[in-house]
């Protein structure tokens, strides 16, 4: 486990998955992270990569062969190597081996960067692609963020808000964790998307085309708590239907599961990326706490 420390906050991070496990406030000890619960949900903020969501019957078609994955793919469950360190940031590195280009066909290396600035933490991803063709692959991010004051005898958990306050829709899961391309209003009232115990009943709200670049999760008397900022096309929100748990994943993403019944080949996934051979891609989100 890798610490990171400042003033404000200090952040933990596991070389499993280079998931980030912990952001507590140091002046209140507020955890802002969900602990890993499995009675909810066992992990904290795993990184998804090469997939992000759901394959339509777990397998996808490249060049004439079949290959099977599970949700999000595999980088969540892969021992990260530690790079480089300091007090203020983290940097993490997974290169692809035999096991992973079984499930896809790739040279690749990923690399994590956790950089504590003040009240914020930036995580930023590097995608380099180290085969001799073209890779295609998706990467996104899932953070569980603790709702400010819980109590579970009462409904109502907070709010969001959004850089945009009017004409936001969303798609939502329809079948074996895959996407009908219905699209349904986002809920706002005076500009804020409230959150209860009901909100998420539905699954998943994603938001497609870059609608928003910010996400803010208010408490139940509208304060700010906290902020995810980013530049991604693709906004999944998400806590688990039924089951009045405690956080809710606010979660950029560079990719997105099948829509239902899809038959096309991986590269022509919606929202695949592209990398050329010796490419890099850079991606970056950042969590800002505001109370």
């Amino acid at each position: 486990m890798k610490t990171l420390r400042n003033d404000s906050l200090t952040v933990q991070i596991s070389e499993f998955g280079a998931e980030l496990t912990s952001m507590r406030n140091n002046a209140t000890g507020r955890e802002y992270i969900w602990q890993g619960d499995p009675a909810f949900w066992k992990r904290h903020s795993p990184i998804l990569f090469p997939i992000v969501g759901s394959l339509w019957e777990r397998q996808y078609r490249y060049k004439s062969k079949l290959y099977g994955m599970y949700q999000h793919g595999f980088a969540r469950d892969m021992d990260f190597e530690l790079i480089q360190e300091s007090d203020s940031s983290a940097y993490f590195q997974l290169r692809s081996t035999e096991e992973t280009r079984g499930v896809f066909p790739f040279n690749f290396k990923l690399s994590v960067r956790y950089i504590l600035r003040d009240n914020w933490l930036a995580v930023e991803w590097h995608v380099e692609n180290c085969s001799r063709k073209e890779m295609h692959f998706q990467i996104g991010a899932h953070p569980a963020f603790n709702f400010p004051d819980f109590d579970p005898n009462t409904s109502e958990r907070g709010f969001f808000a959004f850089d945009k306050t009017e004409g936001l829709d969303y798609i939502r899961i329809a079948e074996k964790g895959c996407v009908s391309k219905q699209t349904y209003p986002l809920p706002l009232v005076d500009g804020l998307m409230p959150i209860d115990t009901h909100t998420f009943d539905i699954d998943t709200y994603i938001l497609e085309n870059s609608q928003v670049s910010r996400v803010s999760l208010l408490d139940k008397s509208r304060k700010p708590y906290l902020s995810v900022l980013f530049d991604a096309p693709v906004l999944g929100l998400w806590s688990p239907a039924g089951k009045n748990a405690p956080f809710v994943c606010i979660e950029p993403w560079f990719g997105r599961c099948d829509e239902v019944g899809y038959k096309g080949t991986f590269e022509n996934r919606e929202w695949t990326n592209h990398l050329p051979i010796g490419d890099i891609m850079d991606f970056i989100y950042v969590i800002r706490i505001d109370e």
